[in-house]
């Protein structure tokens, strides 16, 4: 194997999660790739610093990504220097576009097509192929989240401070989840999977976990968006995460002290760069600071990243927009699945009344692949915002460390079968806005 064979062995990985999250469509994707790797074997001889061919193949393939765009700009007619030109920037129009660049793709697609291109709803709904109705709701939605973002209010107006969000009790609520023989409904959950948030400017919550059976406040955190953030060319919104009620002081061998540390339970603080393109959310690094040391890790780090923050082939994310699949069957307390695949699906259509709050739910449950060996169920409203999670483990998960099967450490739990297995309740989070 040459030089040059060596270098692109090592930055392949990198180079494909790269341009397959700038580029949607995989065969697409390969054409890019394909150049890039052309491109770079064709000019490797004139790289002087080998140490800089990661850095190096990334700017061919950004060239050739624009390469792309542009291609396919001329065959949608929408000519690239049909824009208007942007006007000399001021602190409102640089708010603008910072605004704009954390939308959801299709938000700044709708707003650009009427403001920049001054399409008609009638001509986007041509353009898109979508009905007008569509349209029409789309962009009152795109409308809607740009003015909850923008940072600076209309003139004669003075910015509204939201409102603190509201305190987690110490003790979980009440809660019954009554299944219907309804079909479940769709719903678009642009949450990041584990924290609950939309990567989305304007968005903030709280959630805590909360121990079973003693339904105890073991630890809390606030989450919100700060504003627009980039990594290795790719856009998208910078989230904090910081833990406000610290965890208490758990008994060594307490049960709950595995998932409050993996969590960020106990005084560190996160910074994740996330983003929502193409139907999918994804995280695109993490940062944690912890006595006063940050670690920082991106999409292009391989596995130290992919087994934490990566889901989906090449960390293409979460699906936005979610229906039943057929992948996973509930019937009562027994769930059936394909053997050895981690899955996720929607089982059905509940009302989860918390509090005494009714709210009309879907279940969306997870097979392993947030985590192996465990099981999630996630109650998400007609909204797509999560009401309730709850987490189930196979009974001999981690038997090893434990010492018993869950069963046994947890006798007081509820009980689901996963294609006969046994599988028991273990801790849920309660998520507010």
């Amino acid at each position: 194997m040459d030089a040059f064979e060596t270098r692109l062995a090592s930055a392949r990985t990198a180079v494909e999660r790269w341009v397959k999250a700038r580029i949607a469509s995989p065969a697409d994707a390969e054409d890019v790739l394909q150049e890039t790797y052309l491109a770079a074997f064709e000019g490797y001889s004139a790289l002087r610093n080998e140490s800089a061919f990661l850095p190096w193949i990334l700017g061919i393939a950004r060239r050739k990504c624009a390469d792309w765009y542009r291609t396919q700009a001329r065959r949608r007619e929408i000519p690239s220097d049909s824009l208007p030109e942007p006007p000399v920037e001021t602190p409102a129009s640089s708010a603008v576009e910072e605004t704009m660049d954390a939308l959801p793709e299709r938000d700044r697609l709708m707003l650009r097509l009427f403001y920049q291109e001054m399409l008609s709803q009638k001509q986007i709904s041509s353009r898109l192929q979508i009905p007008e109705g569509t349209v029409k709701s789309r962009m009152s939605a795109a409308r809607s989240r740009f003015r909850a973002a923008y940072p600076c209010p209309p003139k004669g107006e003075t910015a509204m401070k939201r409102k603190d969000l509201p305190k987690l009790p110490e003790k979980l609520p009440e809660y019954t989840i009554e299944w219907k023989d309804e079909p479940a409904f769709p719903v678009d959950c642009e949450e990041l999977t584990g924290w609950f948030i939309a990567p989305r400017l304007g968005e903030k919550l709280t959630w805590g976990m909360y121990d079973l059976p003693s339904r105890r406040l073991d630890v809390s955190y606030e989450m919100e968006v700060t504003g627009p953030a980039s990594v290795h060319g790719l856009e998208g919104v910078a989230v904090s995460a910081r833990v406000i009620q610290p965890k208490p002081d758990l008994p060594q061998g307490d049960l709950m002290n595995g998932p409050v540390e993996n969590s960020s339970g106990g005084r560190e603080e996160w910074t994740f760069i996330a983003q929502e393109k193409d139907g999918y959310t994804r995280f695109l690094a993490a940062e944690r600071l912890e006595g006063g040391k940050r670690t920082i890790t991106t999409f292009l780090d391989g596995e130290a990243f992919m087994d934490n923050w990566g889901f989906g082939e090449d960390n293409r994310g979460m699906p936005v927009h979610l229906t039943p699949r057929g992948l996973i069957a509930r019937r009562g307390s027994a769930v059936t699945a394909a053997e050895g695949k981690a899955l996720a699906d929607v089982v059905g259509r509940c009302d989860v009344t918390l509090g005494g709050v009714l709210h009309e739910t879907i279940c969306l449950m997870d097979l392993g692949l947030y985590d192996e060996g465990t099981i999630s169920e996630q109650y998400l409203d007609r909204e797509g915002k999560t009401v309730l999670w709850r987490r189930f483990n196979w009974d001999d998960w981690a038997l090893d460390r434990y010492g018993k099967r869950w069963s046994e450490l947890l006798p007081e739990n509820e009980r689901i079968t996963v294609n006969g297995r046994r599988c028991v309740h273990w801790y849920d989070c309660l998520v507010l806005r």
